[in-house]
């Protein structure tokens, strides 16, 4: 049976929990100006680019490599949760299970924490965990934290 994890790690940030949810669910569109270094392109292949159910695919680099990631979206609004859920693309060669869960929690008027869970499972014991996708993806919300305080 191949390894399976969970790693979770919490970004502080300045804004409402609303205007970061905002952004991560419904304008992806703005990530490739916003945060070039990191993500090139998002296509919306299914469903509006901001519904429950829609798949996309993300162009990044990550570790100085270009590489893609292909998703199902699923929503929480009342929970200000986003679940993407890994179906194709570079991580989903070496994993069976990769979902990143983004939840955007309140703490005042003008910060919030933005709650990350990556949910993980090897194809095979012989893969590496995937712990560099977390510092990458910490890294995505924290340099979006600025981009969001600019607007």
């Amino acid at each position: 049976m191949a390894t399976s994890g969970t790693y979770v790690t919490e970004v502080p940030l300045k804004g409402s929990a609303d205007k970061h949810y905002k952004r991560w669910k419904s304008e992806n569109h703005v990530f490739p100006d916003a945060i070039g270094h990191h993500i090139q392109d998002v296509t919306v292949h299914e469903g509006e680019s901001d519904s429950h159910g829609s798949i996309r695919s993300w162009n990044y680099t990550w570790e100085g490599k270009k590489e893609v990631f292909k998703e199902k979206r699923e929503i929480d609004d009342e929970n200000k949760t986003l679940i993407l859920r890994g179906l194709e693309g570079h991580v989903m060669e070496e994993l069976k299970v990769y979902d990143v869960i983004y939840q955007f929690i309140p703490k005042s008027e003008d910060s919030c924490v933005c709650k990350i869970t990556i949910i993980w499972e090897k194809r095979n014991d012989d893969s590496p965990e995937p712990s560099t996708y977390m510092k990458f993806v910490k890294s995505l919300v924290t340099d979006m934290n600025h981009h969001v305080n600019k607007a």
